[in-house]
């Protein structure tokens, strides 16, 4: 785990948004200007929708030194964390709402990297309180996870702002991330509530120059808290 966790604030563009046809285009475009990509992995199941597996972000590595952090939205996760961190992952983040999250979290660690937890817009702050001191993300659905390009769900900031009171009382080192709705309108109040991080498709791949996209969200993020 040699590599940096955190750069706050940090856009992570999600690759889901990227033009699949053109992706190693797509991920140039954005490499100079952040240092970690978010990988949407969907399983069918966990969510109505089918993306992409191992062997993409086994394409992507070679390509890219930045901080590849892959989000497992998957019903049996057991099955394919290992093929994600041999084929590159920096991190694994699975959903609180399968399950056996104790043993996913043992699973992720044993293989090295680091481990993020999720949870939908509809699942309370308190099923992933207790495994905050366990993990060095959490990641905060403000969508329902399937598909790209729904609006922002701004009730998904209460459980941010609970959970950032959480980790400076308790003095944790841990990342508050936030998908879904991701935009220039959005990401202020993102911000405020206390994300660190802020992953972000259409507002930087359907633009004309997702760099600048990318500049621009970052710099509104830091305007809104200081």
């Amino acid at each position: 785990m040699h590599k940096s966790l955190t750069r706050t604030p940090l856009i992570a563009p999600s690759i889901l948004s990227a033009d699949f046809a053109n992706l190693a285009d797509a991920l140039a475009s954005v490499d100079q200007a952040t240092d970690r990509i978010h990988v949407d992995v969907m399983d069918g199941h966990f969510v109505p929708n089918l993306t992409i597996g191992a062997p993409v972000v086994k394409s992507l590595r070679p390509n890219t030194e930045a901080f590849l952090d892959c989000h497992l939205m998957c019903t049996k996760p057991e099955i394919l964390i290992e093929d994600f961190v041999k084929a590159g992952a920096d991190a694994i983040t699975i959903h609180v709402e399968i399950g056996k999250t104790k043993e996913y979290i043992k699973q992720i660690k044993d293989l090295g990297v680091y481990v993020g937890l999720s949870l939908n817009p509809d699942t309370p702050f308190e099923s992933i309180k207790e495994f905050m001191k366990d993990v060095d993300i959490i990641l905060f659905m403000s969508v329902f996870p399937g598909f790209g390009g729904q609006s922002f769900i701004p009730e998904v900031l209460d459980k941010v702002r609970e959970a950032d009171r959480y980790r400076k009382d308790n003095n944790l080192d841990i990342v508050l991330e936030i998908d879904g709705g991701i935009n220039s309108e959005t990401i202020g109040e993102a911000a405020l509530a206390g994300c660190d991080v802020y992953v972000a498709g259409n507002a930087v791949f359907n633009t004309d120059n997702p760099a600048d996209a990318i500049k621009n969200l970052e710099e509104q993020a830091s305007r809104a808290t200081n």
